[in-house]
């Protein structure tokens, strides 16, 4: 049942207000596919639902969250499959920083006035794991911060995910250098205000984690000048290899049209290879102190020392006081497994290699 409804009802747009998800139908010409006009009805429904509930919480918090402070944030860099949600995981133990959790970034819009009430009711129907890897899914697990924005604003690449057909308008909404002035106004507002309203919850730092964060740093570094940031990197081909598979699995949980010419191979390569010529060129934009790298193949390995490099590297205090929350944590999921994907034929094997060389040389990783 869980899966029935997730195919062909839910998807991650279900915290928009009707305002943001009407303009987005509006933008794409209301063009639904008909296998998928379910999951379209039911959007409409509870999207009233929620400016019904935006509202309530605009009259009884919008005064405190329009004068809560933003602390500077600890930005998890790096792209999909690199193992950002493992260490977001992993950060978001110290309970000196907050993490957003998937129901607040589903319902950016108002979970201060429902995080009470709402996650019990939808917990019967929410997924236990992620499709594409199996990590166990929850309302209160750390959950990235795009999907805020994205049910804030209607701003995100991963719109692509739900309307492939214009795929190339989304893709411009990774870097946000094409975007024009309105859009990433809008973008810095729903971040900001999300913050603020992760403020008023916990009045802690925050730890985020998004990989379209990677591309955007000249944005972040402008809005957030001591933040710190953790980018987190990993073997060029295991990560295409993973990346193609979170697509076949995760799309579906998406879409509004069919996949048509969605070329999901060419689109990681190009995505990757633009999200990096981003990052290489803005990283120097970050103070020294105040950014650290790790390989995901080390962290795997020795995952408190991981920590221990991270802490230490960016003057985190007190690595020995969260340590014992990292071990239980670290023995719960013992027992789990990472996917085994099969070789690239030589081909798109010989491809990646050319297109993200970049990245193998930077990094030491054998193309």
């Amino acid at each position: 049942m869980r899966e029935s409804l997730s195919r062909h009802l839910f998807s991650p747009l279900q915290g928009m207000t009707l305002g943001t998800w009407w303009s987005l139908l509006r933008s794409n010409r209301f063009a639904i596919d008909p296998p998928y006009w379910p999951r379209a009805i039911f959007q409409t429904t509870v999207s009233l639902v929620n400016s019904v509930f935006a509202l309530a919480e605009a009259g009884v918090h919008g005064g405190k969250v329009a004068a809560a402070p933003i602390r500077p944030p600890l930005f998890i860099l790096g792209h999909f499959r690199s193992g950002t949600t493992h260490l977001h995981n992993l950060l978001a133990l110290d309970d000196r920083f907050a993490a957003p959790t998937l129901f607040q970034t589903l319902y950016p819009r108002t979970f201060l006035t429902t995080e009470s009430f709402l996650p019990r009711l939808g917990r019967p129907f929410l997924l236990r794991k992620r499709p594409h890897d199996g990590v166990a899914l929850g309302f209160d697990v750390p959950n990235e911060d795009e999907i805020a924005i994205l049910n804030d604003s209607g701003l995100s690449p991963y719109l692509a995910w739900a309307f492939p057909r214009r795929a190339d308008h989304f893709d411009r909404l990774l870097t946000l250098r094409d975007a024009d002035a309105v859009e990433v106004d809008r973008w810095r507002t729903s971040l900001l205000g999300f913050l603020r309203k992760l403020a008023v919850r916990h009045d802690r730092p925050v730890v985020l984690k998004s990989p379209p964060h990677t591309a955007r740093i000249r944005l972040l570094v402008g809005l957030f000048p001591e933040a710190r940031f953790v980018h987190i990197r990993r073997n060029p081909y295991d990560v295409f290899r993973s990346t193609r598979h979170m697509y076949e699995t995760t799309m579906r949980f998406w879409q509004l049209q069919g996949a048509g010419s969605f070329a999901a191979d060419d689109r990681i390569i190009a995505a990757y290879r633009e999200m990096y010529d981003a990052f290489f060129e803005e990283r120097p934009l970050i103070p020294p102190a105040n950014i650290c790298e790790i390989a995901y193949e080390d962290l795997i390995a020795a995952p408190l020392g991981g920590i221990r490099w991270i802490y230490t590297a960016l003057a985190l205090p007190c690595f020995e006081r969260v340590r014992p929350r990292l071990e239980d944590y670290l023995g719960s999921i013992g027992g789990y497994r990472t996917n085994r994907h099969p070789e690239l034929p030589e081909a798109l094997r010989r491809r990646v290699s050319t297109e993200w060389r970049r990245c193998f040389e930077a990094w030491g990783y054998a193309a």
